[in-house]
Order: C-alpha cells, then sequence, then structure tokens
C-alpha cells in the first residue's frame, strides 16, 4: 500500500526535514515506487506538486528535499499502487474547491471499487482518475457541499459515517486537509509527534541526517508531524488506535474521536 505524511504548525514551517526521510521510503528503504505527490498551503494558495516517478529517485522530489516551501499546513504521500495505473492523475494528494477553499485528500489503503460504489454513490464531484481512493475524496465533498463553511464538529462527524460504511476489507487510513484543519483517520497504521519548546535534537530512520530544532525555531513555535509510521528514532511518537480521528490545527490538536474500527479481513 501507500504511506502518508501531514504537517501542523502555528508558524509556517518547512517539511524538509520531515519529507528527506519520507521521500527514501519511495523506493530505496520502502516499496513505495508507484508516484508521489506534496500539497502545500501557502496562506490563501495550494501549492500541489505530484509525480508519477519513484520519490528517492525523483529530481524533483530533490529540490523538496533541499529548497524549503514554508506552509502551516502540508500533506505527502508515496503511493504503492493497488488500484489505477502508474499515472500524473492518480498520484496523491487530490485537491479539490469547495466553497472558498481547496481541500487536499491522500489515502493509505484498499477499498473494493464495487463496495465504495455501492455505498459511497457520488453526486457532484467525479474522479480524474481511476482510484478508490480518490472517489472517496468525492463521497466526504459531496457530503460537505450541502454545509455552507463546514467546521471540524460537521466533518468528523461525516466521517465517522463514512468510517461505518465500510466494512471489512477495507482499509482506510487517511489525511484531510482544508488550509486552517488537519484531519487525519487511522484504519491500520498512523503515529504523530508535536515539537514545541524546549527543541531538541531528531534523527532520521531511514536516512543518516540529524537536525537540532533549536537552532531552527523560536519558542513560540509548535509543529505537529503525522506519518503513517515514526519518522526519527530519538522522539517520542504516539500511534493511533485503529479508529481514531483526530483534529490538528496550528500545530495543536483541537479534537480526538473514535470511530468504529473497520475490521480488517484475516
Amino acid at each position: 500500500m501507500c504511506e502518508l505524511l501531514g504537517m501542523s504548525a502555528n508558524t509556517p514551517t518547512d517539511l524538509c526535514f520531515s519529507f528527506r526521510g519520507f521521500s527514501a521510503r519511495g523506493g530505496r528503504t520502502g516499496e513505495h515506487r508507484d508516484g508521489w505527490g506534496c500539497a502545500f498551503y501557502l496562506g490563501d494558495r495550494l501549492l500541489r506538486v505530484i509525480d508519477p516517478e519513484p520519490a528517492a529517485e525523483s529530481p524533483l522530489a530533490d529540490v523538496l528535499r533541499r529548497v524549503p516551501i514554508r506552509s502551516k499546513l502540508a500533506l505527502s504521500h508515496i503511493r504503492k499502487a493497488t488500484q489505477g495505473s502508474v499515472d500524473p492523475r492518480n498520484c496523491h494528494p487530490f485537491s479539490q474547491k469547495l466553497g472558498d477553499r481547496e481541500w487536499v485528500f491522500a489515502h493509505n489503503g484498499h477499498i473494493e471499487f464495487e463496495l465504495l460504489r455501492d455505498r459511497c454513490p457520488l453526486k457532484y464531484y467525479l474522479p480524474q482518475g481511476e482510484t478508490d481512493s480518490e472517489h472517496l475524496f468525492c463521497w466526504i465533498l459531496d457530503r460537505l457541499a450541502a454545509l455552507v463553511q463546514p467546521e471540524p464538529e460537521q466533518v468528523l462527524a461525516i466521517l465517522r459515517d463514512l468510517s461505518d460504511r465500510l466494512p471489512s476489507p477495507s482499509i482506510v487510513n487517511f489525511l484531510l486537509g482544508d488550509g486552517r484543519y488537519l484531519y487525519a483517520h487511522c484504519s491500520t497504521s498512523l503515529a504523530w509527534v508535536t515539537r514545541r519548546y524546549p527543541f531538541t535534537k531528531a534523527s532520521l530512520i531511514d536516512e543518516d541526517h540529524t537536525i537540532d530544532f533549536a537552532g531552527c525555531t523560536r519558542p513560540s513555535d509548535v509543529v505537529s508531524i503525522i506519518a503513517t509510521r515514526p519518522l526519527t528514532q530519538d522522539e517520542v511518537w504516539t500511534v493511533l488506535n485503529p479508529g481514531d480521528l483526530l483534529v490538528l490545527a496550528e500545530g495543536e490538536l483541537v479534537a480526538q474521536t473514535a470511530t468504529t474500527p473497520i475490521a480488517i479481513a484475516s
């Protein structure tokens, strides 16, 4: 399957360190060779970068490992194709406009397409690619379209309903963002860490690389990172339970709830 990476911060922050370790899993330390993508909110604008090449080998990914793009909310995804061809249209994160906001979505897992179409029919938003993931995103947007300006509690209700609709053998780990809030749902594997004063050093698991955050932050900075698996070996990551839903804003946890865990076929 795929892997996810998300960031929420209270000040524009670059993703270079986390993306450096994460992208290594896209073909070097992991098997996710079927494309990658990043989405950065730059104020009211969304910068979305996608590439069907393996992230560990992509020259474009190398730019993002070295050049800081500062954002308060960012998503990234490395893909191992289970549905849909290796094609830019099928690279996550997906984006669509709802009201005056661009929403982005990235999914790790698998949903039987026939089951998905039956339980989550689409009305307003249609996929541009071939994946179950984008269909899932469009269904969420279809439900959100009935709301004038979706607030976290309304979005959470829709995401809980989604979780209840998809029984075994669906796997739906995902990240959803609207520029203000980062929503995370754990079906099988997600972990997160919050960095705040006093800042310390951190070393990547997938790269021989260490950073001292004390030298590049201010005492008021708060940054939360969420990923399919921990990215560093010397920080305490919180592992989510199946069914957990988190909402992050400005680097802080603002809501947490549990859905009915989706059963995984043995």
